[in-house]
């Protein structure tokens, strides 16, 4: 499935520009930001190719999913790594993704999927900020703009001198103010669209709690066991 190829092409040209972006030559760590938004423009066409060729699955949402996640816990790792941000931004990014991802596939051996029609989302509200298109599509914004400018932050710190236009872009006030609002925006919907998924899988753990316990065939067996 093309989908699916995009998604793991992601997955490679992601670790390709983070190699770059490690690179002492400004030349190349110019090239790794180039690569890296291509990563995060593919966020967004992957999904687009699979509804438009109606190709869209559960196993297509589920390693779309986890691309996103390589995708992003790398990178916050990455800039974290760099300087750039606290531990505590990818600390916060891995734990969420651990914890709704465990959830998810507890919803999905009962049949329900992250989103589509078999939806584990049981409210309006919480399919909106799970599930709509329009969060979707703003919370992918926002990590677009977030990793731009992180990544271009690291550029900047590689030019050759204060002539370079990149590095005078950074100086300018309001445009790295606008930049840090935008990793802070990211930061605060990986927690807002993540509580509504640990709310939405209590009732499938619910279910689970609920199920009887396999009983032995074998009485000795059954005894040995305790």
């Amino acid at each position: 499935m093309v989908a699916n190829l995009i998604t793991l092409a992601r997955v490679a040209l992601l670790f390709v520009g983070i190699a770059m972006l490690y690179s002492s030559s400004y030349t190349v760590v110019l090239f790794a930001v180039g690569l890296l938004l291509i990563v995060f423009v593919g966020d967004a066409v992957d999904g687009i190719v699979a509804r438009r060729s109606g190709q869209a699955t559960a196993f297509g949402a589920i390693l779309d999913i986890a691309g996103d996640r390589v995708v992003e816990n790398a990178l916050w790792i990455v800039f974290a790594d760099l300087g750039l941000i606290g531990v505590w931004a990818p600390l916060l990014v891995v734990t969420r993704g651990f914890l709704v991802d465990a959830l998810r596939s507890v919803a999905l051996n009962q049949g329900k999927t992250p989103f589509g029609e078999q939806t584990m989302a049981r409210t309006t509200l919480t399919r909106f900020l799970t599930a709509s298109r329009f969060m979707r599509a703003l919370y992918g914004v926002a990590k677009l703009l977030a990793f731009a400018f992180l990544s271009g932050l690291v550029a900047a710190r590689h030019a050759p001198s204060g002539n370079d236009p990149l590095h005078a872009l950074y100086t300018v006030a309001g445009f790295t103010t606008v930049g840090w609002v935008t990793v802070y925006v990211t930061l605060a919907l990986v927690v807002v669209r993540g509580l509504p998924v640990l709310v939405d899988a209590l009732p499938y753990i619910q279910h689970i709690n609920r199920a009887d316990p396999p009983q032995s065939e074998n009485p000795a067996a059954s005894t040995r066991l305790r």
